[in-house]
């Protein structure tokens, strides 16, 4: 392989991570091409921890001589008990980062038995060599678990690699780990964003909405949701199962907004504030709809499992109601928070908290119920009218006919 191929795969590598190319595509246009130049790879395996609250990595593969199962593989946590963490420390790359070597090196066909699982199934299906490398950061380039990038490269050439492959593999290997790390910082701050801002907040973060005060205004059904008798609860609960207790109810509560279209804004301990924005007020309400339904179906289920485990439940109060909100950035210039502002979004709390007196786990607001479709407007019946703190005018709330479905 002469100097020229080899910056000719190099500046495709290059090109590709800057124009945004994903891990996948980078994996399998470099192997491609190391394979035309003359490198005698058949397997190659990419691999980038990441941060992410579910998984740790992620696994990427490129086979030239086998089809492929999958293209991309997460793991979990690799330091915490289960098949990820034992796979982990029986795996040869936690065996070549532990020697603190940047190199592994196996000869395949010149042994009865390979050290390690993984080699043995690679050697029993023809593989003749096994290389792999680790190209570490340093501690200021690390985020979280992110501090290193591994690769893992076969072929099934007789004699396996010559020294020319291993020679271009050196001096490529280290260019590819630059691309995928830019691709997967790219998705580790996607998926922070979400995670913590929401899924429509963190894309207009990221897309460069950060000015203090940038708020536009838009009509939204906002969606506030809380615990019957939380503080009374958290002080009888362990302090170990508190969390746990708390993300129980907040998974069926998120799980069913997502489902419906909806967006999570906030966490406020056992309250969520989320928004439904789909196109016409009769859209989002009746999205919201569907997501207070799933979430009562949901929320049945978590209840049998906790009382069949002994474990102590709760119900959800929920208030809906529709308006016009100012969505965007509010806060210091140190510290901005993207949320929803406005009157509706102080009626919708007000509304929820009226659910104890009602004696209703959901409201909705007279506004929702008028701009709901026809058939979901029958659904409702009206509970009377209600002084709503900090309100000026009483309103009459809604809750669902309990003979509707019936």
């Amino acid at each position: 392989m002469v100097d020229a191929e080899i910056a000719t795969i190099a500046d495709w590598t290059v090109k590709r991570g800057l124009a945004g190319d994903d891990e996948i595509s980078l994996l399998h246009g470099f192997c491609d091409r190391c394979v035309a130049a003359g490198i005698s790879i058949t397997r190659g395996l990419a691999i980038m921890d990441t941060l992410h609250p579910v998984y740790e990595g992620r696994v990427f593969f490129w086979n030239g001589d086998k089809p492929l199962e999958t293209p991309m593989a997460q793991y979990g946590p690799s330091n915490v008990d289960g098949d990820d963490a034992t796979n982990w420390v029986n795996s040869p790359f936690y065996h070549l980062l532990q020697s603190g070597e940047d190199e592994m090196h196996r000869r395949l066909d010149t042994i009865e038995k390979a050290e390690f699982t993984v080699m043995e199934e690679l050697r029993l299906e023809g593989q003749t060599d096994w290389f792999a490398m680790v190209q570490r950061f340093d501690k200021e380039a690390a985020i979280g678990e992110m501090d290193c990038f591994m690769s893992r490269w076969t072929t099934n050439r007789k004699g396996g690699f010559s020294d020319s492959d291993l020679a271009g593999l050196r001096r490529l290997v280290p260019v590819l780990g630059l691309a995928i790390k830019s691709a997967s910082l790219m998705r580790v701050a996607q998926s922070l964003a979400e995670a913590y801002l929401g899924r429509d907040p963190g894309r207009r973060v990221l897309e460069g909405r950060v000015s203090r005060g940038a708020a536009e205004r838009i009509n939204a059904v906002i969606w506030f949701s809380d615990m019957q008798g939380y503080t009374k609860l958290s002080e009888s609960i362990e302090s170990d199962q508190l969390i746990p207790f708390l993300n129980d109810y907040a998974e069926i509560v998120i799980t069913s907004v997502h489902g419906a279209g909806g967006d999570v804004l906030k966490l406020m301990g056992d309250g969520v504030l989320a928004i439904f924005t789909a196109d016409g007020s009769a859209e989002a309400c009746a999205a919201a709809l569907r997501a207070e339904a799933d979430m009562r179906r949901k929320h049945a289920e978590l209840n049998l499992r906790r009382v069949a485990s002994g474990l102590p439940v709760s119900s959800v109060y929920l208030g809906l109601h529709t308006g016009d909100v100012f969505y965007g950035n509010i806060g210091s210039k140190d510290r901005l928070d993207f949320t929803v502002v406005g009157q509706a979004v102080n009626e919708t709390s007000r509304i929820a908290s009226m659910c104890r007196s009602a004696d209703r786990d959901v409201l909705f607001s007279s506004d929702f119920r008028d701009a709901l479709p026809s058939q979901d407007r029958e659904r409702l019946v009206s509970v009377g009218r209600y002084a709503l703190r900090g309100v000026g005018r009483a309103q009459e709330l809604f809750t669902l006919d309990p003979e509707a479905d019936k």
